[in-house]
């Protein structure tokens, strides 16, 4: 169900135990070869994808596309909110929620710079309202033994723009399809502890811009690699999880 969609008689008869979705995305770039709505697209293709499979296991918010962007600003296009801005935005959007009787609340984060704030906004609206049940994931990490199970890049081959990324564009019809995909793993290292990406977990945190990182491409990843049919299998086992992520909240609250 997606929450514009219906009329005010209908958001009162939706079940209350009913997990309310909301998508926090990103209008960046993404390398030569991807658009500036890449996370938002992917968002809305995911969510797209659940909301067909299960439409009334579920209540989808209007996406919030422009996220914390400041370590892509260096690059033309990118648009980007303070995380405080966002922090009291999306916080905002969810007493509204709240305020409608809905106490199950997921975020489905769809660009890794909107992480941390994510989890700060988790920490700070679940301890201001108890009554209510928030939580977050990304959903690459959400489903990252199924893509690790199936990646052909090594341990920097996804990040951004990367394999994965562009594969879930190729999936959702969001990119011509004789567009041309850089070849080569784009990753400019740092530290062994502070390296990672999409399936490599980093042992700390070290702050780059997106420029060096990519070594200038506004890439991180191995690109060449995306197809649509691996598109479709990132898009079938990330809404396998979120489908399970719902029916597991839903049934908290009916228990």
């Amino acid at each position: 169900m997606q929450w514009e969609k219906l009329t005010t008689r209908e958001i009162e008869a939706v079940e209350r135990s009913t997990p309310v979705v909301l998508n926090i995305a990103a209008i960046e770039q993404h390398g030569p070869h991807l658009p500036l709505d890449t996370d938002a697209a992917i968002g809305t293709h995911l969510l797209t994808a659940l909301d067909r499979a299960a439409p009334d296991a579920q209540l989808i918010l209007p996406q919030i596309k422009v996220g914390c962007s400041a370590h892509h600003a260096d690059f033309a296009g990118t648009l980007c909110v303070p995380h405080s801005v966002l922090l009291d935005y999306v916080c905002g959007i969810l007493e509204s929620v709240r305020a409608s009787g809905f106490r199950n609340l997921l975020l489905l984060n769809s660009h890794g710079g909107n992480e941390a704030i994510g989890r700060v906004i988790v920490e700070h609206f679940g301890a201001r309202h108890s009554d209510c049940r928030i939580a977050l994931v990304t959903w690459w990490t959400l489903a990252q033994a199924q893509l690790t199970a199936f990646t052909e890049s090594g341990p920097f081959g996804t990040g951004h723009a990367c394999e994965f990324e562009t594969s879930l564009m190729m999936a959702a019809d969001a990119i011509p399809e004789d567009t041309a995909i850089p070849a080569g793993t784009f990753h400019a290292p740092s530290f062994d502890w502070a390296d990672g990406s999409m399936l490599k977990g980093r042992a700390g945190t070290l702050y780059r811009p997106m420029r060096e990182i990519s070594g200038g491409t506004g890439i991180s990843g191995q690109p060449e690699l995306g197809t649509r049919a691996k598109g479709e299998r990132i898009t079938e086992a990330v809404t396998i999880q979120l489908a399970r992520v719902v029916a597991d909240m839903r049934r908290a609250v009916e228990a």
